[in-house]
């Protein structure tokens, strides 16, 4: 039978050991003792059942399980504190946390921010980037932004994306100022997972004949264009993802025809939190910004 826990206080001193990897170290952050700091974390094992070290005569290291815990605490213990920060600082008002995925968080929204905190410095942001759906409902989220299946009409619609071929200026040969659809078999091709969309692209402007080469995957936008800027092929897309590497000529478009993508990203709020300022604030200068990004779609 699984034991509850009677008391959290040898989680902090658990998470604590599990960040510096010692006691000792643990508890200079603490300002305990060692001794305390061990005391503490032996109390913790004999209730929950299991070790969460392997003590070694100069270090410490996480058991398997150890690891699982070590990793919740810390989450657990980050939303705690962002709660607590906002509490303390006159309300949630003043925090936005935003969740979104790898690829736009680093290609898209990171690079933006800076002109939406100069709007708005009073705002704290908090930007949780990862490829898992947030929990809109546990208060720890206030606003995502998320791919989907775009949906014509749909209110919290973004923007619908486009996919465009992408590559970078050293692939081009002396004399070649451009790759064309005419050209594209002289370079290696990346595709993200799987080649349908190269080759709706590909059948979409009537060049499918040819003898490609299909020759590295990759699960991620972001990792795929900074494979295109590294030199290592011609890309397949998402536009928004690849916007600020084509604006400053890091990359250049694969001039083709468009072939259908469903794909876009929506806006999601989080649980009771409609109409409140900093939402209201966030929205309008998301909107914005795809605006100015969409305008400039065949410029850069």
């Amino acid at each position: 039978m699984t034991k509850p826990l009677r008391s959290l206080s040898g989680l902090l001193d658990f998470d604590c050991a599990a960040r510096w990897g010692s006691f000792k170290l643990a508890a200079q952050e603490l300002h305990k003792t060692p001794a305390a700091i061990s005391l503490q974390v032996k109390q913790l094992e004999e209730t929950l059942g299991f070790e969460l070290f392997t003590r070694h005569p100069r270090h410490i290291a996480l058991t398997e399980k150890g690891q699982e815990l070590a990793a919740t605490v810390r989450r657990m213990l980050g939303e705690l504190n962002t709660k607590v920060s906002a509490l303390q600082g006159g309300g949630e008002e003043k925090v936005l946390r935003i969740s979104t995925t790898h690829s736009l968080a680093i290609k898209w929204l990171v690079p933006r921010i800076p002109r939406f905190t100069m709007r708005h410095p009073e705002l704290d942001i908090r930007i949780d980037s990862s490829d898992l759906l947030a929990d809109m409902n546990d208060g720890g989220t206030d606003i995502a932004v998320r791919t989907y299946d775009a949906i014509p009409g749909d209110p919290d619609l973004l923007f619908q994306d486009e996919l465009v071929a992408v590559y970078s200026p050293s692939l081009l040969a002396p004399g070649e100022t451009e790759i064309t659809l005419q050209t594209l078999n002289r370079y290696p091709l990346l595709h993200e997972q799987t080649t349908d969309t190269w080759i709706k692209l590909l059948r979409h402007n009537n060049a499918l004949n040819g003898n490609y080469n299909f020759s590295r995957s990759y699960t991620n936008f972001a990792v795929m264009v900074q494979s295109a800027l590294a030199g290592q092929g011609v890309a397949l897309v998402s536009h928004a993802i690849a916007n600020e590497d084509l604006c400053n000529g890091s990359l250049k478009m694969v001039r083709c025809s468009h072939a259908e993508y469903r794909r876009g990203y929506r806006i999601i709020v989080g649980r009771g939190k409609d109409g409140m300022e900093k939402i209201t604030h966030f929205c309008d200068w998301l909107r914005e910004e795809v605006a100015v990004m969409q305008k400039g779609f065949y410029q850069c």
